[in-house]
């Protein structure tokens, strides 16, 4: 099985159960993992998005980040693997369950594996259309 193969499995899920299959991510990550998000939690609507670097830090996101948004879509239309690394491109869309506001946007995730497991990731999206779907 492919890195590609790995996340591709896991992206259908993501995009199918609207964020519902945590699980599956946290079972290819490795105990220490560096895991980031564009935002870096610098804002108070993203705080969420601070860096990780432990499997058990990165579940606080996923619970912060389901527990404030609702997943529209989550939509990979590429994948480029080289050596141990693979990028996801992509959008997605989310909608923020306090304001009601919507956030779509173009996504690059950043995978980097070592023995099997993700070591690192890196999110790339549009952050100003995330803060202003969370404010009021």
């Amino acid at each position: 099985t492919s890195l590609t193969d790995i996340l591709k499995r896991g992206y259908a899920n993501w995009h199918e159960s609207k964020g519902g299959s945590v699980d599956y991510w946290m079972d290819i990550f490795d105990e220490q993992i560096d895991f980031r998000s564009l935002a870096m939690g610098r804002h108070e609507t993203s705080t969420f998005t601070a860096p990780r670097s432990s499997k058990s830090e990165v579940k606080g996101y996923f619970d912060a980040l389901t527990s404030e948004w609702d997943m529209i879509h989550y939509t990979v239309d590429r994948y480029i693997e080289q050596d141990g690394n693979v990028c996801a491109i992509g959008s997605t869309a989310w909608t923020n369950k306090r304001t009601g506001k919507t956030v779509e946007t173009p996504k690059v995730d950043v995978w980097r594996f070592e023995s099997g497991k993700a070591v690192s990731f890196f999110e790339y999206y549009d952050t100003a259309a995330l803060v202003a779907a969370a404010q009021d």
